[in-house]
């Protein structure tokens, strides 16, 4: 995990069935994001820092979306700086 502050890293990943499709979260406990970038991560080559800071392209959360829509999922994520994240995705069953 790239984005994390001075603590080990820690993932934590659920998921359950709802109804017709998976509900699978994410859980990290990293550096967290702004609310108002929540849906710019998700958009290719768009990075909120410096590649002095953290390195990466800026693809890796587009594949992800693109993967998930692909299979008639959504994605979306919970955060507030400081915080950690939480990513959702769901998949039809």
């Amino acid at each position: 995990m790239k984005f994390h502050g001075h603590q080990p890293p820690k993932i934590h990943v659920d998921a359950c069935l709802k109804g017709d499709h998976w509900l699978f979260s994410v859980r990290d406990n990293g550096i967290g994001i702004d609310p108002e970038y929540r849906d710019r991560i998700f958009l290719i080559f768009q990075r909120l820092h410096t590649r002095q800071k953290y390195p990466g392209t800026g693809i890796g959360l587009a594949i992800c979306k693109k993967i998930v829509e692909r299979h008639g999922g959504q994605i979306w994520v919970e955060s507030q700086p400081g915080e950690g994240s939480v990513f959702y995705f769901t998949i039809p069953t």
